[in-house]
């Protein structure tokens, strides 16, 4: 078992403390550390000097904890699609003895990844996760006079961290630059580790804000200036349920939090947002000053079912406190949501504003996380998607779609990102689900049956293969394609459960398939497996209908769950 001491050194070491160890340090890697970099019309993640997808899955919260546990599941990650994992550090494990940090869990993880041939995320479970305190060492909870425990109005301390404990944030923010100073010595030559979440879904459960002493006073005190800069300097720009708070009660510059922001829940929450983001943030410059590579947390979303803040983790980075998360902690790179509800496409723009990358820590699997990872990756140009429990989902059908879908994309990875940086992908999220079968009551269901992507010279129609059969409307009917323009008339689709059609943007003439290949992979490169014509292409038998609409009444078949990748070179005629 590997342990490391703090020694006490003074300002000159970081947080006033370095690592004593007799290991030699690992020489720098020569290539600048994972980082994310806007390129083009993207921002990517750059690993190794290339942009990665991080086509991934996350562990069952638990599961991290035993290399033993482990080694099972370690080969079937590889062949399921996935090049990472995102799994947990436990701060009760990393610093078991105060002062005093145990990497051995950290550095099996390192070492199975290698041997794997995967990159990992850690998710660094300490002060909250699921916006509970559970996962910090037992010398902090024993000590409560010193850690400090929100309170509700009536005074009882609840089983969770306070925010406006300095004793609580430097302890974490320690441990966190000791765990990254660790994994910059061990590995910033490979780069097996890519990113960081700090906390998991963080916020006051219960309460809409803390009411213990230090909270009242700072609640009844003024809105900090570096917020009121930041809202005057960005007006324009303002999440607009953030501003519509701020200008309702007046757009003033000065004032408490109920005089800026106005009496109620939600500047309860805006509250605890602005303090949950300045705790993280001081985790996060600490991180970031031992080894600066991407750094993101994850939002509780707020539930159909949820009343007001406290009934979902009040002060999160849900998508309605952006602004606030954006001023108070700078050197968080990304706002992630984990994304559950059936709204995809819908719920991951509201993340995304702003210019927040793309990036979903928990979710789906199956042709549902399909057609939400390649919603992501095409249309919305992320960086990368994780369903959550992937261990369990290894020998389930349903995993099947999803597993073959993460192989096309790492083996077209080159091409997807630097389409992703030209702005010449697209991607099509069709739903045609009954909303009455929705996974819980209240859950918006888009239907979206056809999409029309405007590309080039082309409009690209999307439409989903019948959500309805003999037996009636099918509760799990989906879709999608993932569309690449390689040239003015050729494209790359990699799509399931669709059809593909093309015409004229400019509605003149009619566009026909000049040549339409079906590509497979094979000996580590894609090759023509078929050229498809005649029933293959043909999507319509109502001609002079179809002609009365643009279309040519050809097109792409993608008939199955499983994914398929066909290359059309099209022409054009009146």
């Amino acid at each position: 078992m590997r342990r490391i001491t703090l020694c006490f050194l003074g300002a000159a070491c970081l947080w006033g403390i370095a690592a004593c160890s007799s290991a030699p340090v690992v020489q720098e890697n020569l290539t600048e550390p994972p980082h994310l970099e806007q390129r083009g019309e993207a921002t990517q993640l750059i690993v190794h000097g290339k942009p990665f997808l991080a086509l991934s899955g996350e562990l069952a919260g638990s599961s991290a904890t035993s290399a033993l546990y482990m080694e099972q599941f370690w080969p079937e990650f590889r062949k399921a699609g996935l090049n990472t994992l995102l799994a947990t550090v436990y701060w009760e494990q990393l610093e078991p003895e105060e002062g005093k940090f145990d990497f051995t869990r950290v550095d099996d993880l390192i070492r199975q990844a290698r041997a794997n041939d995967m990159h990992l995320v850690f998710l660094w479970f300490a002060s909250w996760k699921n916006g509970m305190t559970s996962h910090i060492p037992l010398w902090m909870k024993e000590n409560q006079q010193k850690y400090a425990l929100a309170e509700t109005a009536a005074g009882k301390s609840v089983s969770i961290l306070s925010t406006f404990c300095e004793a609580n944030r430097d302890a974490d923010a320690r441990a966190f630059a000791a765990l990254l100073g660790h994994i910059r010595e061990v590995d910033a030559r490979e780069q097996t580790v890519i990113m960081i979440q700090i906390e998991n879904e963080m916020g006051l459960h219960g309460n809409t804000r803390d009411h213990s002493a230090a909270a009242e006073a700072a609640f009844s005190g003024p809105v900090p200036a570096q917020l009121i800069d930041y809202m005057v300097a960005n007006r324009d720009r303002l999440i607009p349920e953030f501003r519509t708070a701020w200008e309702k009660a007046g757009a003033r510059t000065s004032g408490n939090w109920e005089q800026v922001f106005g009496k109620g829940d939600y500047t309860d929450e805006l509250f605890m947002a602005w303090h949950y983001a300045s705790y993280i943030e001081k985790v996060a410059a600490a991180g970031k000053e031992a080894y600066p590579i991407p750094y993101f947390v994850n939002a509780w979303l707020v539930q159909p079912e949820d009343i007001h803040p406290g009934t979902y983790p009040s002060g999160g980075p849900q998508a309605q406190n952006h602004d606030v998360w954006r001023c108070a902690a700078p050197h968080v790179d990304i706002l992630a949501p984990d994304m559950y509800l059936a709204d995809f496409p819908g719920i991951l723009r509201r993340y995304m504003r702003g210019g927040n990358p793309g990036f979903v820590p928990e979710s789906r699997d199956g042709l549902k996380g399909a057609s939400n990872a390649a919603f992501l990756l095409g249309e919305m140009r992320g960086i990368g998607y994780s369903p959550m429990g992937v261990e369990r989902m290894l020998q389930r059908e349903s995993f099947v779609p999803f597993g073959e879908f993460y192989r096309i994309v790492e083996r077209m990875m080159d091409t997807i990102t630097e389409h992703q940086a030209a702005g010449t992908i697209r991607a099509a999220w069709l739903n045609g689900e009954d909303p009455t079968a929705s996974y819980k009551a209240g859950d918006y269901v888009p239907i979206v049956t056809t999409e029309t992507l405007r590309m080039g010279g082309q409009d690209v129609v999307v439409t989903l293969n019948s959500p309805v059969t003999r037996f009636g409307t099918n509760p799990n009917y989906c879709g999608y394609a993932m569309v690449m323009q390689e040239s003015d008339n050729e494209f790359t689709v990699v799509g399931a459960n669709v059809s593909v059609a093309f015409k004229p943007a400019d509605g003149k003439g009619f566009t026909g398939l000049g040549r339409v290949e079906e590509m497979v992979w094979v000996d580590g490169a894609w090759q023509t497996s078929r050229w498809l014509n005649g029933d293959d292409v043909q999507l319509r038998y109502d001609i002079l209908q179809s002609i009365d609409e643009g279309f040519s009444s050809q097109g792409l078949r993608f008939s199955a769950a499983s994914p398929q990748v066909i290359r059309v070179r099209l022409y054009h005629y009146d």
